[in-house]
Order: structure tokens, then C-alpha cells, then sequence
């Protein structure tokens, strides 16, 4: 990974050409009639707090990996997305899953990344109030947790993540450090649900509309560091996920670290997508803090987030 900083240079996207505007075979598809409708998308399943108790079950078949990170060490979980799907209970629907059993490139990304920013001493985690957004696996927050953060809190969309992916590799990982949850200093908590409604849940979480006394940044409300990867390939899904962020942003010292790839193909959304969103509202700055060009997917990115 080469990492290099610089002013983000945003550009503007033009999602559809006009070309497709005016022609319902692509709009519609080539056998739909214009007064064809889609039926509205199921409604998102209710945001709770995972419990670490809730763990695995014992029909779930979980096994470990190690992954090394340029000389950290993690434990990567594996289960059966059958075994999961079987759950009677599961909230994972095929065909609408979002892939939160994968580990994806970019969690990768954004851990190597922050142990630079540590190592050269632009990032500390100590005493820190940290959530990993669309955690999945949690490697980066799990790192938070290893770097001393008083708090970190996991969110995922879809509660048997949690339960069988993000609550045992926090286990298997504290345990593997010595240093397990019972001893552990950092208060680790699982929260699942969709974006626009889990700030509701979040115990930093502050909504600025309401709550002033976070927009002049005199409330212990917030968090410090927020921590995302690869969260930001839907299009229609970056308004909600930046809203989120600014309810859950400490002021003014907040900071959010991002991992995506720069255009995610086929779906439209990607890191440059975002930086449009956060450059129209005008009250955050960015700045590039890695580049992966490895050439087994196209170019990935690592981006820091502050307000201004």
C-alpha cells in the first residue's frame, strides 16, 4: 500500500446520460409497459443492541484464519452464509443481502492505514469513543480495541453478522492479546439496523438538529473517531450514511477514516461519489490518506474526514 496525502480533488458525476432519460426500455426494461410499478422495498428490520451473549450458536460452523497485516496478526472468522440463511429467526434475506459475511478489501485497506497513522503518530485510539459503520467482520474496530479506545461500538445493518461474525472474532482476538473482555478496559458494544434509524440507538450518537450544544461542540456527546470500509457503493444509500455520520460525529474534533474503492462498477457509487456529497455540504473537510493500486481490483482509497 502507497500511502500519499493531498487536497481531494472532487469531481462532478453525472449518473445517467440523457440518452436513457427519455427511453422506457431502459428504464423499465424491454417487456415492461409505462404503467408498470415496482413494488416498494420491504421495510428495514428494527434496530437493536446485539448482545455478546448472543453469540454464535452452535449450529453455526465457525472456524479461524489468521490474516497478516504487514506484521499484525488478526483472526478472521469463517461461517456457512447456509448455515446462517437456516436460522429460523435470521434476518438475512437472500437475493437482499448486503455481504456482511465477506471480508472485504477495504477493511484491509483501512486497517493497515490506521496503524500508519498511529505508528507516525496522527492517530490515537487511547481513551478514544470509537464506531465502526457497516462493521461486518470489525477488523478495524477490533484494532481500536487493541489501541486502547474506552469505547467501541460495532454497527451492522443485519444482527446475524453480528452474531456470528463481528462478537466472535472481538472474542477470538482479545482472547489471542491476552486481554479478554472481562479484563478488557474498552466498553465493545453490537448495535444492528439501517442508517437512517440507528442513531436513535447509538448511546454517543447526537442529533445536531435538536441538540445544539453539539453544534458549538460543549457536549461530551458523539464520537471521536468513526471508522467505515467499503460502505459507500450505493448510490441512493451516501445521503443517509453521511447524515448519520454528522449525528454521530463528535464536534469539533471528530474525525472519520473511510476504505472504498474509487468507482464500484456496475452500481454506480465509490469514494469520489461521497467526497461530491461531503464537498456539497461544506462543512468537513477531506484528505487522502492511502492509495492501493495493486491491480487485483481497480484503484482503492483511504480518506480522513473532519469538520472544518
Amino acid at each position: 500500500m502507497a500511502g500519499k496525502s493531498g487536497k481531494p480533488a472532487f469531481e462532478t458525476f453525472q449518473l445517467f446520460s440523457s440518452a436513457f432519460d427519455d427511453n422506457p426500455q431502459f428504464r423499465l426494461g424491454i417487456l415492461d409497459s409505462s404503467e408498470t410499478h415496482l413494488p416498494p422495498p420491504p421495510p428495514p428490520p428494527p434496530c437493536v443492541e446485539v448482545l455478546f451473549t448472543e453469540s454464535v450458536s452452535s449450529s453455526v460452523r465457525y472456524t479461524v484464519e489468521r490474516v497478516n497485516l504487514n506484521g499484525l496478526t488478526l483472526l478472521k472468522g469463517r461461517v456457512n452464509t447456509q448455515d446462517v440463511f437456516a436460522f429460523s429467526n435470521s434476518d438475512l434475506v437472500p437475493g437482499q443481502y448486503e455481504g456482511g459475511l465477506k471480508l472485504w478489501e477495504g477493511s484491509l485497506d483501512l486497517v493497515k492505514a490506521l496503524r500508519s497513522e498511529v505508528q507516525n503518530g496522527r492517530l490515537s485510539f487511547t481513551g478514544k469513543r470509537v464506531l465502526e459503520i457497516g462493521c461486518g467482520h470489525g477488523f478495524p474496530g477490533i484494532l481500536a480495541c487493541l489501541e486502547g479506545a474506552a469505547v467501541v461500538h460495532f454497527q451492522d445493518f443485519n444482527a446475524e453478522v453480528l452474531r456470528c461474525l463481528t462478537i466472535p472474532n472481538v472474542n477470538a482476538n482479545l482472547s489471542e492479546k491476552s486481554s479478554s473482555l472481562a479484563t478488557n478496559a474498552t466498553e465493545v458494544r453490537c448495535f444492528a439496523g439501517d442508517w437512517s434509524e440507528i442513531h436513535q440507538l447509538l448511546p454517543h450518537a447526537c442529533d445536531n438538529e435538536k441538540d445544539q450544544t453539539c453544534m458549538t461542540g460543549q457536549s461530551a456527546a458523539g464520537y471521536d473517531i468513526i471508522l467505515m470500509a467499503e460502505t459507500v457503493y450505493s448510490i441512493s444509500a451516501l445521503p443517509t450514511l453521511y447524515e448519520l455520520i454528522k449525528k454521530t460525529m463528535s464536534r469539533p474534533h471528530g474525525v472519520v477514516y473511510m476504505a472504498a474503492k474509487k468507482h464500484y462498477f456496475g452500481v454506480g457509487g465509490g469514494s469520489r461519489r461521497f467526497l461530491s456529497v461531503v464537498e456539497k455540504d461544506g462543512i468537513m473537510v477531506a484528505s487522502l490518506v492511502a492509495e492501493v493500486t495493486d491491480g487485483s481490483s481497480n484503484v482503492r482509497e483511504v480518506w480522513k474526514f473532519s469538520f472544518k
